[in-house]
């Protein structure tokens, strides 16, 4: 599907990568793994032909499709969920605009025997049989089934997208990238801001794509759970692998204990030969065989071992001061935007020394009330901030509020007090930006090195009191291990909101979840969280160390059965009332198509209008038939 040969990408003289190959096939769903820095990013802007190649080739199949997600999605403000979902159909709505021309033009002109009118109704013909094959006729439905199936609700179909949190903006953009039917799919950091729901979601669809997939993603368990393949990127070099991320590093440590002990044995090897060639010089009688051994040792291939960038960061965060047994006490907390009400009388006490994540689906109201803590929201109820509590805060979107046009140490001497400036080299080193890297501009750095001097950038504040959000976006796997390790070292107080399961793990001791407007206390880890949706009957939740459920041995109760027997029925209902709609979707395209070929031929038929407007009004009466049929079925699952 896709070939690189020889690729090479150079930034200021310094090579990124060098003539590195590669082949993509249909089924590869690729990890593309690597440090901050690495050249992850760049090298799907690279196959997606949005950066011209320094050196070597990209070659690709004739009419190969790729769709490309990009870490930041730029929507055009003032478009609907709809209008935002239909950029999928480009050449589609092209061909609607050719339409209203022709129309346009038809109805204008009265020479009807004239060459130029001929040749209207021939471009009709012609155009209205490449929109019917491009689908022109079904994608509007197509596109509400999808949107529908990733968490929207028909009323949310005409509301701007600009009113969206982050994870439902995208949301809308995997629904782009499905309904375009790529043949290639790069996705640069598809999991950031997207709830765990949403990442399970795009996990099912990713196993089920026949197409080649190349993901970059610091998240393990996605990359476990969905690639067959992994490419490192370390120190220029690529390093490919048919398998997933974490057998990807066991195979690699096992390939370098293999390197290291032949390399071990050929050093001895060439040891011996040395000696020998010393010894036999000394004799001309054996100079013939010196010269052999000489030769011998020239064309000798020496073993080489991949060389792995094991530079991680340095972290700790100290507590400033000891502050009050409560750190903070919410009473009654609501906030709306708008006329939407994200929290409604949320009461929450948090402890000193006590480790919280807040989860939920995306616009629920996690980064809400994280702010209102840290004082950045005006809320309606009772805030207390406990005694000698000092505050640190990490946005989510904390590296954007970064001067990119200032350097990395002018970053940090201008966040800086007189006691600290003297350390800001030391911090900076500590956070992998060592020698010359201190005095790169902010915007030439990649996300995760942004996330990095963020994070170096807070340690210059006192705090006892940590508020984290989505603090591992854009963070590599070494990174994020690391900043776990921080974290579970803090003696302080930690709020973190996160859909990162992995980093979840064993980090916090309480959960909250959050949904319609309140919270739900779980008192345990990520796991216990995870485990406790399940005996509630929420939505299927795949994790990646869960043990695989014993088969029950007792006999299946009435209840299961009758539990089964209405599955298999509203299946059976629902399977009727699909073949249904796509049966009227056709006959009401093949009327439109009638009324463009023949508009007075056909609205002659005896009872056109109320035959066309009740075929129109069975068809939604089926969709809204639909959609309640898949609440239920969902909610027996």
């Amino acid at each position: 599907m896709l070939n690189v040969h020889n690729l090479s990408v150079a930034f200021g003289g310094e090579y990124l990568f060098e003539e590195i190959s590669f082949r993509l096939n249909g089924g590869d769903r690729v990890g593309l793994i690597g440090k901050n820095g690495a050249g992850k990013s760049t090298m799907l802007k690279l196959l997606a032909k949005e950066m011209p190649l320094d050196e070597g080739a990209i070659a690709t199949e004739k009419n190969i499709k790729i769709g490309f997600l990009k870490q930041d999605i730029d929507f055009e403000e003032g478009r609907t969920v709809l209008e935002e979902s239909y950029q999928a159909f480009s050449e589609i709505k092209e061909m609607e605009l050719k339409l209203d021309e022709i129309n346009t033009a038809l109805a204008e002109r009265t020479d009807y025997e004239s060459d130029g009118y001929h040749q209207l109704m021939v471009d009709l013909n012609d155009v209205t049989h490449r929109y019917e094959i491009l689908g022109g006729y079904n994608y509007q439905g197509d596109t509400e089934k999808v949107l529908l199936g990733l968490g929207f609700k028909r009323e949310d179909f005409n509301k701007l997208t600009d009113t969206f949190s982050g994870g439902w903006r995208m949301r809308i953009e995997l629904a782009k990238l499905l309904l375009q039917n790529n043949d290639v799919l790069l996705l640069d950091e598809p999991t950031n801001h997207l709830d765990i729901e949403s990442i399970i979601w795009l996990e099912q669809f990713l196993r089920n794509f026949t197409g080649a997939v190349v993901i970059v993603s610091h998240d393990k368990m996605f990359l476990d759970n969905v690639t067959n393949r992994t490419i490192e990127i370390s120190l220029g070099r690529i390093y490919d692998y048919n398998k997933p991320y974490s057998q990807f590093l066991v195979h690699r440590k096992e390939i370098k204990e293999q390197q290291l002990s032949a390399q071990k044995n050929q050093e001895k090897q060439i040891q011996q030969t040395e000696r020998l060639i010393e010894k036999f010089r000394a004799k001309s009688s054996k100079a013939s065989m010196a010269q052999s051994l000489i030769k011998k040792l020239d064309k000798m291939d020496r073993i080489e071992v991949d060389e792995e960038d094991n530079s991680v960061m340095n972290l700790r965060f100290p507590v400033s001061v000891n502050p009050g047994k409560v750190v903070a006490e919410l009473n009654s907390i609501s906030k709306s935007y708008g006329p939407k009400k994200v929290l409604e009388d949320i009461d929450l006490m948090v402890d000193r020394g006590s480790k919280t994540a807040f989860v939920g689906q995306n616009g629920q109201g996690k980064t809400t009330l994280a702010k209102i803590i840290v004082g950045e929201l005006d809320y309606q109820g009772d805030l207390k901030i406990g005694h000698n509590v000092q505050l640190g805060y990490f946005a989510q979107n904390q590296a954007e509020y970064l001067d990119g046009n200032k350097t990395i140490l002018d970053t940090m001497i201008d966040a800086a007090n007189e006691k600290n400036r003297s350390s800001v080299r030391d911090i900076l080193g500590s956070f992998l930006f060592r020698g010359d890297d201190v005095d790169k501009y902010v915007k030439v750095l990649s996300g995760g090195e942004r996330n990095r001097l963020a994070l170096a950038k807070m340690l210059l504040q006192p705090f006892n009191v940590l508020v984290m959000d989505e603090p591992t976006n854009h963070l590599d796997i070494k990174s994020k291990n690391v900043l776990k390790q921080a974290l579970q070292n803090f003696e302080g107080t930690l709020i973190l909101v996160s859909h990162d399961r992995d980093f979840l793990q064993g980090l916090t001791d309480m959960v909250y979840e959050f949904k319609d407007g309140g919270i739900k206390e779980y008192l345990g880890d990520i796991d216990f969280y995870l485990e406790q949706r399940k005996v509630e009957d929420f939505r299927s939740v795949e994790k990646g160390d869960q043990k695989k459920e014993k088969k029950a041995q007792e006999k299946p109760k009435e209840n299961d059965y009758q539990t089964q027997k209405k599955q298999k029925s509203l299946k059976n209902k629902l399977s009727g009332v699909e073949k249904r709609i796509s049966q009227l979707e056709k006959e009401i395209a093949n009327i439109d198509h009638d009324l463009l070929m023949d508009y007075d031929a056909t609205i002659a038929k005896p009872n056109f209008f109320d035959n066309y407007e009740g075929k129109k009004k069975d068809l939604e009466s089926l969709m809204e038939d639909w959609e309640e049929l898949s609440h239920e079925l969902e909610a027996l699952d």
